[in-house]
């Protein structure tokens, strides 16, 4: 099992919607997650179709599963809860309190052996916790002096890297010590970021989004510093987006290839792996109005087909996610999904 690698309290009920299911099924899934909503659309990559729609979650956030594809791991950030769910009957089965925070819950994780849960708490200051998944109680939390926005586990399963916008840092933490080891400080916020894995998973270099740079810095694992930082081509521009410029970034599975969100160009831009050429740029969509000038998707986060053939990405001002054929660099379609869809990522089935 493999899978990658972007308010209101009160009484909430959780139901999950069911929709027809193709008599032949692809065997991965897109969760898309919709952060002014309360719906996770999920997508067959066969059909580009949402097939279920799991309702009621206030302020979903980060959706990641078990290694055998039975559960679903779910935070909501309304309510500080991680949620347990059956991945077939959509049924909760069992909401965690995340509680003794100031924050409230952002990314999670799990690890690769399937055993805890790590859960990003974000505002200052920030933590993060550890879940076991067969008792499903916190068992250790790490103090963070700023919030964690976001999380990616090594191909391995050796270590964890968190990124705090507040803090201007990335650090990498020892899964099986439950340790920080080592910091990369930054003279920007840390945003979304992804990992190149090198042979038998280890981590080679980190791509990582900055608070206001249109582009990426490179981290090099094994020097524990920045080697690198590239912006992304000036042209085109002129549209406009909430937050970091550059949001969204993410190694394909076959790690041939980088892709990196900008606002400013509504467009997803494509590097080659290992040597950090541009190949290309996919336009994302854009709203025309008379009158005003043109609005930009807000591209935001982005997942991959296993095979790593067609690209998913979140398009937070319009409602919609987009399908790219890797390629050709072609949008194939643009798939209807919630308010404000951010986080987005893939399920491959066994």
């Amino acid at each position: 099992m493999r899978y990658f690698a972007g308010s209101r309290t009160g009484l909430v009920f959780l139901a999950a919607a069911l929709f027809a299911i193709p008599a032949v099924a692809s065997t991965s899934r897109i969760y898309v997650t919709n952060r002014a909503g309360t719906t996770v659309e999920v997508i067959d990559p066969q059909t580009d179709k949402v097939i279920q729609t799991i309702s009621g979650i206030e302020v979903p956030q980060s959706v990641h599963f078990s290694p055998d594809g039975s559960r679903i791991y779910l935070d909501e950030g309304s309510r500080n809860l991680l949620h347990v769910i059956d991945r077939k009957t959509g049924k909760i089965l069992k909401s965690i309190p995340i509680g003794g925070h100031t924050g409230y819950v952002d990314d999670i994780a799990v690890t690769k052996d399937g055993k805890q849960i790590l859960v990003c708490i974000r505002a200052t200051p920030g933590a993060l916790d550890f879940i076991d998944t067969t008792t499903l109680e916190r068992v250790k939390t790490i103090p963070f002096e700023s919030g964690l926005h976001d999380i990616e586990m090594t191909e391995d399963g050796k270590y964890a890297v968190v990124g705090s916008p507040e803090g201007k840092v990335l650090s990498v933490i020892d899964v099986e010590r439950r340790e920080v080891v080592w910091d990369t400080k930054f003279n920007e916020g840390v945003m979304t970021f992804t990992i190149e894995n090198r042979p038998q998973g280890a981590a080679g270099r980190v791509f990582v989004n900055l608070e206001d740079l249109n582009g990426f810095a490179v981290v090099d694992f094994a020097k524990h510093a920045e080697v690198a930082r590239i912006t992304l081509p000036d042209k085109p521009t002129g549209f406009t987006g909430v937050g970091s410029p550059s949001h969204g970034i993410r190694v394909a599975p076959d790690g041939r290839t980088l892709w990196v969100n900008s606002k400013p160009a509504n467009s997803v831009f494509v590097y080659s792996l290992p040597d950090l050429k541009l190949v290309g740029r996919v336009a994302m969509p854009e709203l025309n109005i008379p009158g005003i000038a043109p609005i930009g998707a807000q591209p935001d986060w982005i997942t991959f087909t296993p095979d790593s053939k067609k690209v998913y990405i979140t398009n937070a001002k319009l409602r919609s996610v987009s399908v790219i054929d890797a390629q050709s660099l072609k949008l194939v379609t643009t798939i209807p999904v919630g308010e404000v869809p951010e986080r987005i990522n893939t399920l491959d089935l066994p």
